[in-house]
């Protein structure tokens, strides 16, 4: 905490003046407070808003420090953030994902239910109650959901499609059109940097629910059915075509999301297959790069072929945290979703599920375009790793790779998931 924020005690000591018997005053500063907050990396637009809100909470909370751990994002979603709430300071409010994440961070005792913080507490008004739908377990609201996200789709840059007479597609069949017309011009058709598994692995697992059907890629990996079946085996086929028709960067397994991104940044790839997020993303990487998306094309399956994969994110209190770290974790929750930050959200390509933002004009039209889509989208497919168990999650995505780097069959890898799920 800086020194003009600290209490500047003085003790006056009167012995000289007033004999043997020595009159001394003296009081203690308050004491030092951190307000520790965890999330995976958002991008450097999002972080200037974060921290623009952190230096005005600590200047109308005088004794308050508010510390920000912002972790890669694959770190973040595996191992760093169970590390960090076991740890000595574990973070007072940390990002999370609705659906089985959410419920496991309840279950082990790290979620504060906010349903008075919103009801009557500081959190009250910024939301329409549906908001809190998907961020409740039964009536206990436990997560002040942020964002809406499409975690998949492909994202395509206008100027090479323009110039290559190339169209988003909106069949399988095209798709692979597109992925030959392009590998014969040199140029890369799908940018993706698997190396940590989820990258691809969230959009391949968007097809293989095209292929499967909503309810069985729901039930398999609630652990319900096998994947060693004929219509999983199909949806690997797919997959496969993919490979086949050099459809995606031949070091897609061994290069990071960010390197797969760059390669869509620097005009190096057509296309990109991730979220909303790539939006924000783009501010700092690439001002100046024309870009679109199109959802991904249908296929011959069983799914509804108008499906979005898609998500809540949203904020949650540690209910570990002393109920005075609860207290201003809830008030600094409501101050970053306040109408004065919806602005420098909208210019960081962040759109908040508050009231607020539901009238608010000034937003890229992309942005509205992946609101648009999840709202209006016939079916939601939640992602692996984020919607389901992470070792059913790991699995399916090893397999993934397995057949989109060309080592393994579609039967194969159906086969050693079984396996490693038991």
């Amino acid at each position: 905490m800086s020194t003009s924020r600290r209490t500047a005690i003085t003790a006056v000591c009167l012995a000289a003046l007033l004999g043997p018997i020595a009159a001394c005053s003296s009081s203690s500063e308050p004491e030092e407070q951190t307000l520790r907050i965890a999330m995976g990396s958002p991008g450097e637009a999002q972080i200037r808003v974060w921290n623009q809100a952190g230096e005005e909470f600590e200047k109308s909370h005088e004794n308050v420090t508010v510390e920000f751990n912002f972790q890669d994002d694959d770190l973040y979603e595996t191992i760093g953030l169970p590390n960090l709430l076991s740890g000595k300071n574990a973070p007072d409010i940390y990002f999370e994902w609705t659906g089985n994440r959410m419920n496991l961070r309840n279950n082990d005792g790290y979620a504060a239910d906010l349903t008075e913080a919103v009801k009557s507490g500081p959190l009250a008004g910024l939301f329409d109650d549906e908001a809190y739908g998907p961020t409740s377990i039964g009536d206990k609201i436990v997560m002040v959901p942020m964002t809406e996200d499409v975690t998949n789709v492909m994202w395509y840059n206008t100027e090479i499609f323009a110039e290559h007479n190339i169209t988003p597609p909106q069949t399988w069949d095209e798709m692979l059109q597109m992925c030959q017309t392009l590998d014969a011009a040199g140029i890369t058709p799908i940018a993706s940097g698997n190396k940590d598994l989820w990258a691809a692995g969230n959009w391949l697992s968007h097809v293989a629910s095209r292929v499967v059907g909503e309810d069985v890629y729901s039930a398999t990996l609630s652990g319900e059915q096998s994947f060693n079946t004929p219509e999983w085996i199909s949806a690997f086929d797919r997959v496969k075509e993919l490979a086949d028709n050099n459809c995606v960067n031949r070091d897609i397994n061994s290069i990071d999301d960010n390197m797969g991104a760059q390669l869509f940044f620097q005009g190096r790839a057509a296309t990109h297959a991730i979220g909303s997020w790539l939006v924000s993303w783009a501010i700092d990487e690439a001002p100046d790069l024309d870009f679109d998306y199109f959802n991904l094309p249908a296929i011959d399956g069983a799914g509804d072929q108008g499906s979005v994969m898609g998500v809540v994110t949203g904020y949650m209190v540690n209910a570990k945290s002393s109920e005075e770290m609860q207290g201003l974790a809830t008030e600094f929750l409501a101050l970053v979703n306040s109408e004065s930050y919806l602005q420098p959200w909208l210019e960081a390509e962040l759109t908040p599920m508050t009231k607020a933002a539901e009238s608010a004009g000034d937003q890229d039209a992309r942005t509205l375009a992946m609101t648009s889509l999840l709202q209006t989208a016939p079916a939601i497919v939640l992602p692996p790793d984020t919607g389901y168990d992470l070792k059913v999650a790991d699995a399916l995505y090893e397999g993934l790779a397995a057949v989109i780097g060309g080592q393994s069959t579609p039967a194969e890898a159906v086969a050693e998931i079984d396996r490693k799920v038991g």
